[in-house]
């Protein structure tokens, strides 16, 4: 216990509390609910025009709220977008620009990539702990994949946990990309096994039913971030046979499919109990994915390319909000938004401000939801020095400026340009035909490269055919 000898010392203990505080005191502030799907391209949902997957519970959440055509992730890999999301900086900043292990090499004469961390750094402020200022109460459970092994079934390092980083609970984060197996036993070690038999994206979905119960008495966030839709193919017996016969155009393996609708039926329940705990109405839910669909068995057409790459069928995604009383439903936003965008979005929801010495690559998307305004004229930057695990992507960087985008190859310094609003394919390369706005866009990269401070790819190994 600490006496104040003086009163002016506790006046001033006043003040500078006060000042700390939102204007939003008085009032409940509204829950968060944000849930990233993994691998989960832009044409995967029946509202983004898929004919072959059935979603009608993000469908229904779509139609109750706004949906984006130009939302971006941070990478066209998961790692980097999950760190993004988590500090609201770019992976060029945070030096995680892949996914781990991060460590894939060429075994010919192309550039080797940049070093990379293996995990945020300690002096990374989580949005997660930046709402635990605010009173919030936070979950994490999923696919967590932002630090390395440190023990049996995927156990990470406890400074590297969910638990260090601003959350009270962490169901089912590890360094796993894709679970062993997505039916009980998992073999996760932060997941308790199930009856035998129990589906994942289920099990995810209870146990954060049981956390939003739990917090009723309390503003609360949640990070669902459901492993679907990566490797391994596996869904309920009825999913599959209903699926069997369904293949491309739309999808490249029915499995697929089947594990789409599973995931959308556990959305489904989810979305119903916030109704029925009564925390509908005061709850923002976001829905997204951490980058595009894997082109074994997605269908990424009419995008270009999957996972991996830096054309769009690599970092374009679905993406959802529903917020009652402050987004109008029904509304589509074609407005370029990123993952780094969450970061200031949720500070702003929490009534808090970001910290002056963090600089942030995204902003606050509360305007674009109430359409009271639109984000400042800004450029979404893109940087992958590394190679994704199917050693088939270019390393590279990218800008996207309004409808133009540019790509800048790292391997030879070439440059290509396309307009997505008349090639949305990216079949043209239209550097021939506007040298300058490409000459313009490269130059920018390259200051945001300088100011970032990314590491850049490194030459060839000496003496590699």
């Amino acid at each position: 216990m600490i006496l104040f000898q003086s009163n002016r010392l506790l006046l001033v203990l006043i003040v500078v509390c006060s000042l700390g505080q939102s204007s939003m005191e008085g009032a409940k502030r509204p829950n968060i609910l944000f849930v990233m799907a993994d691998d989960l391209g832009w044409m995967d949902l029946a509202c983004q025009g898929n004919k072959l997957v059935e979603t009608p519970n993000l469908d229904r959440l779509a139609k109750q709220g706004m949906r984006f055509t130009n939302a971006y992730s941070a990478a066209p890999v998961c790692s980097p977008t999950r760190a993004a999301v988590l500090t609201g900086q770019a992976p060029a900043r945070v030096r995680m620009t892949s996914h781990l292990p991060g460590k894939f090499f060429p075994k010919d004469n192309r550039p080797q990539p940049a070093d990379m961390l293996a995990a945020i750094e300690p002096h990374h402020v989580t949005i997660a702990e930046r709402l635990k200022e605010a009173g919030y109460a936070n979950a994490f459970l999923g696919k967590w994949h932002i630090a390395p092994s440190a023990g049996p079934n995927g156990k990470v390092a406890t400074k590297h946990s969910p638990l260090n980083q601003g959350f009270d609970i962490n169901i089912g984060g590890a360094s796993y990309g894709g679970p062993p197996s997505f039916f009980s036993p998992y073999r996760i070690s932060t997941l308790p096994d199930g009856e035998p038999g129990e589906y994942l994206p289920d099990r995810l979905v209870d146990e954060t039913i049981n956390f939003i119960r739990s917090k009723k008495s309390q503003p609360w966030m949640v990070h669902l971030w459901f492993y679907t839709v990566h490797w391994p193919m596996q869904a309920p017996d009825a999913l599959l046979k209903k699926y069997e016969n369904r293949k491309g155009p739309g999808l490249n393996d029915t499995r697929y499919g089947a594990m789409i609708e599973a995931m959308d039926i556990a959305m489904g329940r989810l979305l119903n109990s916030l109704k029925s705990i009564g925390v509908d109405e005061e709850t923002l839910v976001v829905f997204t994915s951490d980058n595009g669909g894997f082109a074994g068995v997605s269908d990424c057409r009419p995008l270009r390319e999957s996972k991996g790459h830096l054309y769009e069928g690599g970092i374009r995604v679905p993406m959802i909000v529903r917020w009652p009383g402050q987004v109008k439903p029904g509304v589509v936003c074609h407005e370029p938004v990123v993952s780094m965008d969450f970061y200031p979005t949720f500070l702003d929801v929490a009534g808090l401000k970001p910290i002056a010495e963090k600089p942030l690559d995204g902003e606050s998307l509360i305007s674009l939801f109430k359409q009271t305004g639109k984000p400042k004229n800004r450029d979404l930057y893109f940087h992958f020095p590394n190679y994704a695990w199917h050693m088939d992507n270019r390393l590279g960087g990218a800008v996207r400026s309004g409808d133009y985008k540019m790509i800048r190859n790292y391997d030879d310094q070439s440059v290509e340009l396309y307009n997505l609003k008349s090639d949305l394919s990216e079949t043209k390369n239209l550097v021939n035909q506007r040298p300058q706005l490409a000459n313009r866009l490269n130059r920018k990269l390259t200051e945001w490269l300088k100011e970032t401070n990314a590491l850049m790819p490194k030459p060839p190994s000496p003496g590699v055919q």
